[in-house]
């Protein structure tokens, strides 16, 4: 049995923490505001951003998991200002950075420290094929700043792994689905432009196999690429949608069309690391995935 801290418990960190409760490990989750974890995490109450809260970190820990996100107004898009670029440095950068300070004052020495980073470290945009080693060069303050704190954490003397993660959807995000039955979306442009997504289950349960790796004395990889096994278009995608929840898309250039809805860069991100080390993935594409999604959804109403 291992001791774990899972630091930012939330959307893919509780997921991950219920796994590793049912395996049988002692797992504590850090959050501002543990009153919600579920059942055998075991909470504790603190401000990654705060140092001082830092003090109480429970001894030898065997794993940990930075699972921590930016504040909404960062993750939304709501805003691109210097306080989401603050929120970002705070939540990812800074953070990082106090819970080595912490450990290394505590003289604590974990196996592995595992990072969720994203794929906005890349900033490819014509359908390029990614894996972990191609180029990182980021053009939004987002990719820089998780991409200087994956550096900062692979630097340290702790071990340390990072998995880049594409976008994640699951239960509880449906902003995409409301977004289509509305007609809130509609497909633009004549280029194909892909997209990487990976399901929150998956997700979770992707770190869970890295970690029984390392537990088990395997070779576990510095960089891991986390997303599903079809880079879509996005075109294809949204149809798709639109289909199972029975609605049709705008059509683009006319008068009830909205704005296109595309994010930043069009790669295909390819995840042979992870599936050769023996991960095998409960949503392998999108389908399966948003399928799960929509059968817990219900209506669907607002």
């Amino acid at each position: 049995m291992a001791k774990v801290l899972i630091a930012g418990c939330g959307y893919v960190g509780g997921t991950l923490g219920q796994l590793l409760v049912a395996d049988g490990h002692e797992v504590y989750g850090l959050k501002r505001n543990p009153d919600n974890l579920a059942q055998g995490i075991k909470p504790i109450r603190a401000d990654l951003s705060l140092p001082v809260t830092l003090g109480g970190l429970p001894a030898s820990i065997d794993y940990i998991f930075y699972t921590a996100g930016a504040t909404a107004g960062a993750t939304t898009g709501a805003s691109t200002g210097r306080g989401d670029e603050e929120n970002y440095r705070k939540s990812y950068l800074d953070g990082v950075g106090r819970l080595l300070s912490s450990l290394a004052e505590l003289g604590e020495k974990p196996k592995r420290i595992f990072f969720t980073s994203s794929t906005s470290v890349y900033d490819q945009k014509r359908g390029e094929e990614i894996d972990e080693s191609s180029h990182t060069a980021p053009s939004s303050f987002r990719g820089d700043i998780i991409l200087m704190t994956e550096r900062l954490l692979l630097a340290d003397s702790l071990p340390g792994t990072v998995v880049r993660f594409g976008g994640i959807y699951g239960p509880g995000r449906d902003r995409l689905l409301r977004a289509v039955r509305r007609g809130e979306v509609a497909i633009h442009g004549d280029e194909p432009h892909y997209t990487n997504r990976i399901h929150r289950d998956d997700a979770a349960g992707s770190l869970r196999h890295l970690m029984n790796l390392d537990v088990s004395g395997k070779d576990v990889e510095d960089i891991y690429l986390g997303v599903d096994h079809e880079s879509v278009e996005e075109a294809v995608m949204l149809r798709w949608i639109a289909e199972r929840l029975g609605v049709k898309l705008p059509t683009p250039g006319t008068d009830s069309a909205p704005g296109q809805v595309r994010r930043a860069g069009s790669k295909r991100c390819l995840n042979d690391r992870l599936t050769e080390s023996g991960y095998r993935f409960l949503y392998p594409t999108f389908r399966e995935g948003y399928e799960m999604v929509i059968q817990g959804w219900g209506d669907g109403s607002d």
